[in-house]
């Protein structure tokens, strides 16, 4: 049995990995999964891989691509193939009304290289704001986010815009517009150190999760299922699910990553230059 420690965000895109657990189906695989939810997201995730603490996670294209620049991990595969859908958030009492009223505002992020942390810079330069400019507070996680609203501290934050629906819907959040990220949401990350039964190990547990993720899709109860787990209205599920995409096979190749990297290269975020090839990592053993 061939033991992998996998992190991922308690969210709704990460059901299958889940449910494949609790139906015990890695096990005649020859694979012991072992989750570990990250609700700091990709950043935390970049961390710990490269720390010897996880084996792989399912990242943020943008998170793993500033990872892989600093070390430490590639990209197995890609996870989700539809793109996230990002919320802008303001606190509901802002003075802010509309996205355009945010140049010079300061943006909450969950840690520096994190997804929401980078797509700050994505949609300010396709806004043409000056990135010297922006400014970030650091807040964990989206419950970090709630508490700089309430403090005053932060003015604007990214994040998946299910997540964050119960809080508009709430009135702790309003939403002032929307940006999807023009690459595939989610990717499977492998660390360097992972050996090549362990990586053999990875591809068949995500080939698996991949099959569960479309049987997820025509489950008839699918809504009302991760409505239930995660905190959400099935109205809202039903709209998601329409619009998510995984991919039907573990597979990566460098058209997935190079939209994203020559993007954050543009952007000079990046620890190092890296091309899409620099990105993917080898194929596994049996």
């Amino acid at each position: 049995m061939i033991k992998l420690r996998i992190g991922g965000v308690p969210e709704h895109f990460n059901l299958p990995w889940h449910l494949a657990a609790e139906a015990d189906r890695f096990r005649p695989l020859g694979v012991a999964v072992e989750w570990r939810d990250y609700p700091d997201g990709s950043g935390a995730m970049a961390k710990a891989l490269r720390a010897g603490e996880l084996d792989a996670a399912l990242l943020l294209t943008e998170g793993a691509i500033a990872g892989v620049a600093a070390g430490g991990f590639r990209v197995a595969s890609v996870y989700t193939d539809s793109a996230l859908v990002w919320g802008i958030h303001v606190p509901s009492a802002s003075r802010f009304r509309a996205v355009g009223d945010l140049q010079g505002a300061r943006y909450a992020v969950s840690r520096h290289g994190s997804g929401s942390h980078l797509m700050a810079y994505v949609h300010a330069r396709s806004l043409g704001w000056p990135l010297d400019a922006l400014r970030f507070v650091v807040v964990g996680n989206l419950a970090g986010a709630v508490a700089a609203f309430a403090a005053g501290t932060a003015d604007v934050f990214f994040w998946e815009k299910l997540m964050t629906k119960p809080l508009v819907d709430s009135g702790q959040f309003r939403r002032v517009g929307e940006f999807t990220a023009p690459w595939p949401a989610f990717v499977v990350c492998v660390a360097d150190a992972a050996t090549a039964e362990q990586r053999g190990a990875l591809a068949r547990a995500s080939a698996l999760v991949l099959d569960e993720a479309a049987a997820l899709r025509t489950r008839p109860d699918a809504a009302a299922l991760i409505a239930a787990r995660y905190g959400l209205a099935a109205s809202d599920v039903h709209a998601w699910l329409r619009a998510t995409r995984w991919r039907s096979r573990v597979s990566i190749g460098s058209q997935d990553l190079a939209p994203a990297c020559a993007a954050l290269a543009a952007l000079g975020v990046l620890a190092r230059p890296v091309t899409a090839a620099d990105c993917i990592a080898p194929a596994g053993g049996t």
